[in-house]
């Protein structure tokens, strides 16, 4: 893969690239950065949860601190290759800075979560199990094998690159019309949902393939990012949509592993799920060789975010080594592992992950949050695809009439190409998935008639 490919401007469905900056100074790349800040999917993110429920705490993080963590560690990393990769290809620095790295890896750290239904990734689980287990499942044989393993296999990744070049600015071709440079280095799964076992056990990365980038909605669409910035085939790419990922997608992926292990582990500090001592012995190792100024002065808090400080800042540093070391295979694809199973103490990241799980991941109000979970949007999909299918086979009941109302119609396409019953139970899941924590249990609660509304 080349660089200025992978570096492009060119906005999607658009059929010139954007070589300046706009009017007002920015970038392209910080356009999109500007783009997803102020688009409605963002903001919902406020309200949904990225660990702990919403009122366990006002500390803890919600999807939209984690976002804009992750898009500020992103960032920092993507700013510090960009200098030696522009150096290495003196034939970017006519066109590029290295500030302009750190500004693609940003805007894609932005939105990494954007795609997330309620309920985190146990509401991931919960629309998969809907159609897998429950109603949906008498779905199966009026899809594609493929449209089948969109949704029951749903991916809140393949619903952001959703959101982001088609929900969002529904009637404008390409959704956000961000770049496509920052689209790909977004996609982490660059397939579609199918991955052939032999294709699982010839690599081993089995969780690098199980996920997938993109529904059978916007295979095309992810089809013109990839060819545009010259994303690298695989060998069976002409049965299945299938690429290599975009080097800089690396670090998204790397921001983000950062952010939520050391964050989740500071949440879990404040909530008294871990010690201090604990927490403390974690996070030293990372700042080893590092100045702590003033640490034995300050108060126990203190000292935590003192130290997730240092932390952050040493794995970014190491990082940036690692990628840059790996830089020729990363243009030629041959890396397949993540970048932060690479670090020298990627044990310890190991340690503080496996502590989360015993002792965060698994405390009461988490657990019993994603069982609501379950609950909630297992019944809101029932109440809602039943309406839509009565719809749309012209035999709608007055309860059904009375609950399309409460549905935007734009969840209902129109569009003769995209329209039939899997578009329909997208646009179902799209409103769905859409919902922020608080709105998705309210309305669950008002059409069971277990609330009132004003009650």
């Amino acid at each position: 893969m080349d660089w200025q490919n992978l570096l492009s401007r060119k906005l999607l469905c658009d059929e010139k690239s954007i070589s300046q900056n706009s009017n007002d100074g920015r970038s392209p790349f910080q356009r999109d950065f500007d783009r997803i800040v102020f688009s409605s999917a963002f903001r919902r993110l406020q309200d949904k949860t990225q660990v702990f429920p919403l009122p366990e705490s006002d500390f803890v993080h919600t999807r939209l601190t984690h976002s804009f963590e992750v898009s500020c560690v992103g960032r920092s990393l993507g700013t510090l290759i960009g200098s030696t990769v522009i150096k290495r290809h003196k034939e970017l620095k006519e066109k590029y800075t290295h500030f302009h790295l750190g500004e693609i890896v940003a805007a894609a750290c932005l939105a990494h979560d954007i795609g997330n239904p309620p309920f985190g990734h146990s509401g991931e689980d919960a629309i998969a199990e809907y159609f897998k287990n429950g109603d949906g499942k008498q779905f199966k044989d009026s899809l594609t094998g493929l449209e089948w393993n969109d949704l029951t296999k749903f991916e809140g990744n393949a619903q952001g690159f959703r959101l982001l070049t088609k929900l969002q600015n529904p009637n404008i071709k390409g959704g956000l019309r961000l770049t496509c440079a920052t689209l790909a280095s977004f996609t982490k799964y660059p397939k579609e949902s199918f991955t052939p076992d032999s294709k699982l056990i010839e690599t081993g990365k089995a969780k690098l393939f199980k996920k997938f980038g993109f529904f059978q909605s916007e295979k095309d669409l992810f089809s013109e990012v990839a060819v545009e910035v010259g994303l690298k085939e695989r060998a069976n790419n002409q049965d299945n949509l299938w690429w290599k990922r975009h080097p800089l997608t690396f670090l998204v992926e790397a921001a983000d592993d950062i952010c939520y292990r050391i964050m989740d582990l500071e949440d879990g500090f404040h909530l008294g799920l871990v010690s201090f001592k604990e927490t403390e012995e974690l996070l030293l190792p990372f700042a080893k060789g590092q100045k702590l100024n003033a640490y034995n002065n300050r108060d126990e808090n203190d000292k935590i975010g003192y130290l997730r400080a240092k932390s952050i800042s040493s794995v970014v540093n190491k990082l940036s080594e690692i990628f840059l070391d790996e830089e020729k295979n990363l243009l030629e694809g041959k890396l397949e592992a993540d970048l932060i199973s690479l670090l020298p103490f990627g044990n310890v990241l190991e340690m503080i992950q496996q502590i989360s799980i015993e002792k965060i991941y698994s405390f009461t109000s988490v657990v019993e949050r994603e069982a609501a979970g379950y609950e909630v949007i297992g019944g809101l999909l029932e109440s809602f695809i039943s309406a839509a299918n009565e719809f749309a086979a012209g035999n709608i009941s007055p309860k059904s009439k009375t609950l399309l109302k409460l549905l935007p119609k734009n969840f209902l396409s129109d569009d003769k190409t995209e329209s039939g019953l899997y578009y329909r139970l997208l646009g179902i899941t799209d409103f769905i998935s859409g919902m922020t924590d608080s709105f998705a249990v309210s309305l669950y609660r008002k059409i069971k008639g277990i609330s009132l509304p004003g009650t």
